[in-house]
């Protein structure tokens, strides 16, 4: 959760508690009308009777209202009080949020320029290499690499491939497309896989850590730890054709800012991604590739599939570009 939506929760609760205050003083207020009444009528008694004891009787009476006025004015004091504390937590509260919001549209802005400087660079680049345009492959493999180990909670990672291959199968240019699995991979079934498949897409689908860990299978089943620098050091020494890495893993997205440089894009997720969110973005993602669509456009589409399901994990992806790429010219199904 961000700062600002941190701060803007904290002003609603503390509005919500403002409004508790002021009823409750409005409540505590409408009680002193009513003593007060009794005070005078109580005075109203005396003057009308002669009766000593009736005359002590209220007295009493009134002695007995006025300190419950008093009781109630001592009580709004703090009332009082309580209200003008939370007014100024609140103002504070909003001074906080005010100057956060002011950070994050400066680092929009930085950000901004930095991306209109890259498009820029790109476009001169293209100007000067406009006869040496890319020709995309007519047929692409992507390569789908699962890894569940027994020692670990168990994900539906067949049903993820299932639906991936279901909507390749309907999308416009499905035989530019081969899908290739590889089950409970092992560490050293990486490269082996690469080398045999020379895939342009790599999709990583299992466990991650918080680490910057990818989990892989031992020759046991259990699980082993690879390292982001081992994951780099893969990209970096196998097929030149990787366009793109997926890693639909937990807390990927160091894996994926990292491996960048040595491809053209990659998917990763910000944090923890559930079962369904996997399955439902991937597919979407791959289905736009299968309609000949950008990785921007396809990335966005999967973002979509998930909010049209209802499942509010649409700002766990994050897409990485390499420096001088446009996502929305990158495009990997071209036949």
């Amino acid at each position: 959760m961000s700062l600002i939506e941190i701060h803007r929760r904290t002003i609603k609760r503390k509005k919500e508690e403002l409004n508790r205050l002021r009823t409750q003083k409005a409540n505590e207020s409408k009680k002193i009308p009513t003593h007060r009444k009794k005070i005078m009528s109580a005075q109203k008694a005396i003057e009308r009777t002669k009766s000593a004891s009736t005359i002590k009787m209220k007295h009493n009476e009134i002695k007995r209202e006025e300190k419950k006025i008093s009781d109630i004015e001592k009580k709004l004091a703090d009332i009082d009080r309580k209200i003008s504390k939370k007014e100024k937590e609140i103002l504070e509260e909003e001074k906080k949020l005010n100057r956060e919001i002011e950070r994050d549209q400066k680092k929009r802005d930085i950000a901004e320029k930095k991306r209109i400087a890259q498009h820029e660079k790109h476009l001169e680049e293209v100007s000067r290499k406009l006869d040496e345009l890319v020709t995309l492959p007519e047929k692409i493999t992507v390569l789908f690499m699962a890894s569940n180990p027994l020692n670990a909670p168990q994900l539906r990672l067949d049903e993820e491939a299932r639906e991936i291959q279901e909507m390749i199968r309907k999308s416009e240019h499905r035989d530019s497309v081969l899908f290739k699995t590889r089950w409970a991979t092992r560490t050293y079934d990486v490269i082996q896989a690469i080398n045999e498949e020379e895939p342009t897409v790599i999709h990583f689908s299992g466990h991650g850590s918080e680490y910057d860990e990818i989990v892989f299978q031992d020759n046991q089943g259990n699980a082993k730890l690879v390292s982001k620098d081992a994951i780099v050091q893969t990209m970096m020494s196998t097929s030149d054709n990787i366009k793109l890495v997926f890693f639909n893993t937990c807390f990927s997205y160091g894996q994926a800012q990292a491996v960048i440089k040595h491809v053209d894009a990659a998917i990763g997720m910000t944090t923890s991604i559930g079962d369904d969110a996997a399955r439902v973005f991937a597919a979407q993602f791959y289905s736009a590739i299968g309609f000949g669509l950008s990785v921007k456009k396809a990335f966005e589409q999967g973002k979509a599939a998930l909010m049209l399901e209802g499942i509010r994990e649409e700002d766990t992806p994050e897409l990485y570009v390499k420096d001088g790429i446009d996502p929305d010219e990158l495009i990997i199904v071209k036949p």
